[in-house]
């Protein structure tokens, strides 16, 4: 009886030593459930810190509130900036796996030293009896902080390659892309349970029970989930770094834009060079087909008689431009949501729990109920495009800003009848009003957060998938910057020059004009909605060729070895080394 051979992956997979793995014994979920089970504990660790951060600094740092505010400002920035440095290494060098390895083993040493500054008596300072206590000594802030920004460090090489190293558990066969496309639904689950378990629980545990405790439980549990995750190495799918990309992605950028600057005066009237299937199966690459209407000037590069640059290159480059545009529409739309000003005096904790719980009901809801009814009539595994899914977020970002306009109009309105005016008055208001934005707020993430990291991982060109989900992570640093930043410039604009005229956001929120600051954000987030419609309607989905007789898949469009000539008039016959794309 002859043996059956054991069936590989199709997207080229290999184990840690360069193998080729077996499909039915590595990957899926079955690799999954350790990287989810990391993620719950790492973002649990985080929010461990970063949510009640400030009050510590102010409280046992003996710091003012200002400057505690501006630091803390200055390492959350950090640590969603330095991914961008992480993924360029994991795509250009060692590959995610190793990235993750070795920064995983900063960010515990990071959270190891937290604990220690918090625990330790001579690491920070101290009260006598009589009630005084003494500022923070140079030595121990400086150890704080040294402590903070090594685990800001650990963070850029684990944050960018872990829910890429996950979503590349999924192999390119019709059954495994529609698990995957629950991934990144449940991906965000893990996150935000973590997340509601340190605002919830742990800053409990650091302000009743102590700040040592508040910190080792994180820490703990960190290092537990670090050993799950390397109790599932011989489960674990890796993708090679790819000839291409050995070099940098930051080079291959710059060589298809000299190359098209090179060859500006030339007509786009003959062939284009690429090279033939085998090339690409030989250097465990995907072959990208050509899209003639997207970023044409960048075709330039590829000229067949000057062609320094082969078509899957210049496609490469023109993802990474066609995603700048999509992020830099979110970074606009993070400017336009400020979750720091209300109108009622709550603990920042509660409201941000709202959010997160609504989120944590709506994914089952979406990923087990609302999918597979939209499947059905589509045929996505999606249900629905990424775009698509992304427009519904935008939609639903315009009704939170809606509901919290409505909301402070109303508020406004109950100040003039009580005469609430004061800086210390309590409006008579409950604050179940903002309940509806924060839990739209939440649902929208689920459309938003989740929606925008699976297109970034999708549409990234495959060499570079680590740096294509920095734009999530970049993305969110940059929003808070800019909306800080738009909470100055409208504060100024209308307090005036010496504060002549009542800003529209003063520090006496009773006294001020709030309500006119969200019809401001209003009409923003409608503009970028607006935007955001005419650049997606205009986007072209990435098209791969895959020497496969499988199916097609709607965003990232699977287009089979298998078909005939007529069906991909941009591939013909020939089988020479330099391939010719005919223009149309």
């Amino acid at each position: 009886m002859e043996e059956l051979k054991p069936e590989f992956t199709k997207d080229g997979s290999v184990d840690l030593r360069g193998r080729p793995v077996v499909a039915a014994r590595t990957g899926r979920w079955k690799a999954c459930s350790f990287l989810v089970g990391y993620e719950a504990f790492e973002r649990m660790a985080f929010y461990g810190v970063a949510s009640n951060l400030v009050v510590y600094l102010t409280t046992q740092m003996r710091q003012e509130t200002v400057p505690s505010v501006r630091s803390v400002n200055n390492w959350t920035g950090t640590v969603w900036m330095t991914p961008i440095a992480g993924a360029y290494v994991a795509d250009a060098f060692l590959g995610r796996f190793w990235t993750f390895t070795v920064s995983s083993l900063i960010y515990l040493s990071g959270m190891v030293l937290i604990t220690l500054a918090v625990s330790l008596k001579p690491l920070h300072p101290q009260c006598t009896a009589g009630g005084d206590c003494a500022p923070a000594t140079r030595q121990q802030v400086a150890f704080l902080y040294a402590a903070l920004y090594t685990m800001a460090i650990g963070a850029g090489g684990t944050k960018p390659n872990i829910s890429t190293f996950g979503a590349d558990q999924f192999d390119l066969d019709a059954r495994e892309r529609e698990i995957k496309a629950s991934f990144f639904n449940w991906w965000l689950f893990s996150s935000f349970a973590g997340g509601l378990v340190a605002v919830l629980v742990l800053v409990y545990v650091q302000e009743e029970v102590g700040w040592g405790v508040g910190y080792t439980i994180p820490t703990v549990g960190l290092a537990l989930s670090l050993v799950l995750f390397y109790v599932g190495t011989p489960f674990y799918r890796h993708k090679p770094v790819t000839r291409s990309t050995a070099a940098g992605p930051a080079r291959l950028i710059g060589k298809v834009l000299r190359a098209a600057y090179a060859n500006r005066g030339c007509p786009l009237t003959g062939g284009l060079h690429e090279h033939d299937k085998a090339w690409y199966a030989a250097a465990g690459k995907r072959l990208l087909l050509h899209t003639p209407a997207n970023f044409r000037f960048l075709d330039k590069a590829a000229i067949r008689e000057r062609g320094a640059c082969t078509v899957t290159e210049v496609e490469e480059v023109k993802l990474i431009a066609g995603m700048i545009v999509v992020n830099t529409l979110f970074v606009k739309q993070g400017t336009t949501l400020d979750r720091s000003v209300g109108g009622v005096h709550v603990p920042a904790a509660s409201l941000g729990s709202f959010v997160t719980i609504s989120m944590l009901v709506s994914i089952p809801i979406y990923d087990r109920v609302l999918v597979p009814l939209v499947r059905r009539r589509t045929g996505n595994p999606r249900g629905i495009t990424l775009l698509q899914r992304l427009g519904i977020g935008c939609a639903l970002q315009v009704l939170v800003v809606a509901c919290a306009c409505l909301v402070e109009v109303r508020r406004m309105r109950v100040i003039r009848e009580r005469a609430a005016h004061g800086p210390h008055d309590t409006v008579p208001m409950s604050v179940f009003w903002m309940l509806p934005q924060y839990v739209l707020l939440g649902v929208g993430d689920v459309f938003n957060s989740v929606g925008i990291l699976e297109f970034f991982y999708d549409q990234s060109p495959e060499g570079m998938r680590s740096l294509g989900t920095t734009f999530f992570t970049s993305g969110l640093g940059v929003g808070n910057f800019l909306n800080s930043l738009l909470v100055t410039l409208v504060d100024r604009a209308t307090g005036g020059s010496g504060g002549r005229r009542k800003s529209w956001i003063g520090d006496n929120l009773n006294d001020s004009h709030l309500d006119y600051y969200y019809v401001f954000l209003l009409l923003l987030t409608m503009a970028n909605m607006a935007l955001f419609v005419w650049v997606a309607m205009r986007y072209k989905y990435k098209r791969e060729f895959l020497e496969d007789n499988g199916a097609m898949e709607t965003e990232t469009e699977m287009v089979a070895g298998g078909k005939a000539k007529a069906d991909l008039p941009c591939l013909p016959d020939n089988t020479t080394r330099d391939r010719a794309y005919i223009l149309e």
